[in-house]
């Protein structure tokens, strides 16, 4: 490891998880400072970005892969304070000192958190670290899935269900960006407003009905060629009907349920539709990397001119990570929630 002009400490607190639960399992606790391996960073975190994988992680819904720190937090902003060996050269060169932000493997819930230096990259230039903090984990994922899985293109339309979650606000603000034509479906006028900022030319209230007759309204009864979607099986069949000849479902999240009882197979013949999913955690490190060079590439300079930020809508102190759980599973957030440290 290189050493540090300034001398760190030996222990950190870090808020863990004492117990598959709710969120008063949460607890901070004193623990020894991580040592960056060959290839790592170790980040002084400023900021740690809260994100739904971490609640199903509490409560003992997200098995965790071999070797991964089971402290939750899957993305941080800080001040780079050590090196591994073998990270001060090539593309992923970062130096003490670096304000950066980083996919974690875990550990984001702690005053310093080691990161795999492939998945790091630098603050954008104008944003806040909480900002900073809530881009890694929605941005890996938007990308990776939407344009580099999904094969997304300018001229195209695209079905995102939940646009004012973490992930779905960054779809949409990509999607704007980059040329697509987006509608979502939200959770009453307050959360379509919201969704209508981020980049959806229509939002349907998914409260109020189906979504599938507002979809092929609006694309004119041709369907869209992309859904991103966070649902799973509640929405499985319809996602088809929504779907365009050539269409791709793009699976992330499971919040509707795991399993389909039933489901018509002809309409996946008959559009020749594609259907796919990721996590990103399960990815090895130079998929991800191979992620981050992208994004650095052709989202970092979006972010530095000051678009396509997120919209970080709370902030809680480490200490309080309980509360910032208790707010997401509440689905009343827009965005992204962040712990300050």
């Amino acid at each position: 490891m290189t050493p540090t002009a300034t001398p760190l400490p030996a222990s950190m607190t870090e808020v863990a998880i004492a117990q598959p639960g709710g969120p008063e399992v949460l607890q901070p606790s004193q623990v020894p400072l991580p040592v960056p391996r060959p290839g790592e960073v170790l980040v002084k975190v400023a900021a740690a970005g809260v994100n739904r994988p971490d609640v199903l992680q509490r409560r003992g819904l997200y098995p965790m892969p071999p070797g991964v720190n089971p402290t939750p937090g899957l993305e941080v902003a800080g001040t780079v304070v050590a090196l591994g060996d073998g990270v001060g050269d090539g593309v992923a060169a970062f130096q003490v000192g670096d304000a950066v932000c980083g996919l974690t493997e875990g550990g984001g819930y702690a005053e310093y958190c080691v990161v795999p230096a492939g998945q790091l990259l630098p603050m954008p230039a104008g944003l806040s670290a909480a900002q900073a903090a809530a881009l890694p984990e929605t941005f890996f994922t938007v990308w990776a899935n939407l344009f580099m899985m999904g094969r997304a293109k300018a001229g195209e339309t695209l079905l995102v269900h939940g646009g004012t979650s973490g992930i779905g606000s960054t779809a949409l603000m990509l999607a704007r960006e980059f040329g697509l034509k987006a509608i979502s479906t939200d959770g009453g006028p307050e959360k379509g407003a919201w969704a209508q900022r981020f980049g959806a030319e229509l939002s349907i209230d998914h409260l109020s009905g189906d979504f599938l007759p507002p979809v092929m309204a609006w694309s004119g009864g041709r369907g869209v060629d992309i859904v991103l979607d966070i649902m799973g099986a509640s929405h499985f069949e319809r996602n088809l009907g929504a779907l365009a000849r050539d269409g791709r479902l793009l699976m992330l999240g499971f919040m509707g349920g795991v399993q389909v009882d039933a489901f018509n197979l002809m309409p996946i013949l008959l559009k020749r539709l594609v259907v796919t999913g990721s996590t990103m955690r399960a990815r090895t490190d130079t998929e991800k990397a191979s992620i981050a060079r992208e994004l650095r590439e052709r989202v970092w300079p979006v972010l530095s001119a000051g678009r396509c930020v997120p919209h970080v809508c709370e902030t809680f102190p480490l200490a309080q990570a309980s509360e910032a759980h208790r707010l997401m599973e509440g689905r009343q957030h827009i965005g992204k929630i962040v712990l300050t440290v």
